[in-house]
């Protein structure tokens, strides 16, 4: 297969990359949507005309985020609906009272390093009620099981998309299968980020594999360097030392280093509304093209792994996932 090239790269914005698109009549789903690149993916979803929901876990800051999107666009139809990724329940009710075509799923919302309330180390694995690693759960199993609840609406579209925010943070872990959830393993919080990132990748070549017959495309993407909410468990040293913030403590953006939230959402926006990757499925994105396979990641930040694209894996997964979740 030939690489997927863009007229777009790392300093191009949401909004350059819709431009000319319309996506009137279209109805998108964004998790995390009410506050950094989610905000902006749903922004300019809006903007080309989409009927754009937030699924978000607490509503009254969706509400807010709602009314922003209504502000800067113009349209009243902007929805908000809870969703704890966490949380089987909310999912389960997101996709039971989902009743109409859905043409863009956009899994954005994540968490990084969690830690228990009043935990100073990041050492010790947070888990919840089923056992699962708290980050593997919110950053990927949450988002298979909305998919996988979501399918059918999916499939009414006729060619509907989904797009999974991943990270370059995939190349330092692939998915463990004999101890996902650091039940004997020493826990790693880099690790544990890292493991669900690889996951999201799996899923969608999992998903260009089994729905390709109900026209549903599937891509994953690494928004690049953006900081937003979820870097709120790292302390000022570690946002530091990764050029996140300036010795002052003031946020950087200059691509193609960190971006800010409206660079950070183009390749999103571009995976789930662009003609430019129509029927394009099971590929990993950065900077509004398709990344470049490393053997031997260097500094970790460019291109996609061996182990977030492979076939067998992916496979796995989806039984996996199939066996956690029960459906």
């Amino acid at each position: 297969m030939s690489r997927i090239t863009t007229p777009f790269n790392a300093e191009s914005t949401a909004a350059q990359v819709i431009a000319g698109v319309d996506l009137v009549g279209k109805r998108a789903v964004v998790t995390g949507g009410a506050s950094g690149i989610g905000l902006e993916t749903a922004r300019t979803l809006a903007s080309a005309g989409a009927q754009v929901t937030l699924a978000v876990r607490n509503t009254d800051t969706g509400q807010r985020a709602a009314a922003d999107i209504q502000a800067t666009t113009g349209r009243h139809d902007v929805a908000v609906a809870r969703l704890d990724l966490t949380d089987l329940a909310t999912i389960d009710a997101f996709t039971a009272d989902w009743s109409q075509p859905l043409h863009i799923l956009v899994n954005n919302a994540g968490i990084l390093f969690a830690v228990r309330p009043g935990q100073q180390r990041q050492d010790l694995p947070e888990h919840t009620p089923e056992g699962w690693e708290t980050q593997f759960a919110s950053n990927y199993l949450g988002h298979a099981a909305l998919a996988r609840g979501l399918h059918d609406a999916l499939a009414a579209a006729q060619g509907a998309r989904v797009v999974v925010v991943s990270s370059s943070a995939h190349v330092m872990s692939p998915v463990v299968f004999d101890d996902i959830h650091f039940t004997s393993r020493p826990y790693d919080a880099y690790s544990a980020y890292a493991q669900p990132k690889t996951a999201t990748v799996l899923f969608t070549v999992a998903i260009a594999k089994r729905w390709a017959a109900d026209a549903i495309t599937a891509n994953a993407l690494n928004p690049g360097g953006v900081v937003t909410n979820i870097q709120r468990h790292l302390d000022q040293a570690t946002l530091r030392s990764i050029g996140a913030v300036d010795e002052h403590d003031r946020p950087l953006a200059a691509p193609p280093g960190w971006k800010t939230p409206q660079q950070g959402a183009a390749t999103s926006v571009l995976l789930a509304a662009s003609p430019l990757v129509e029927g394009v499925t099971g590929r990993y994105f950065e900077d509004c093209n398709e990344a470049v396979v490393v053997t031997e990641p260097g500094d970790g930040t460019r291109g996609v792994a061996p182990h977030a694209l492979d076939q067998n894996d992916a496979d796995r997964l989806w039984n996996e996932t199939t066996r956690l979740l029960h459906r």
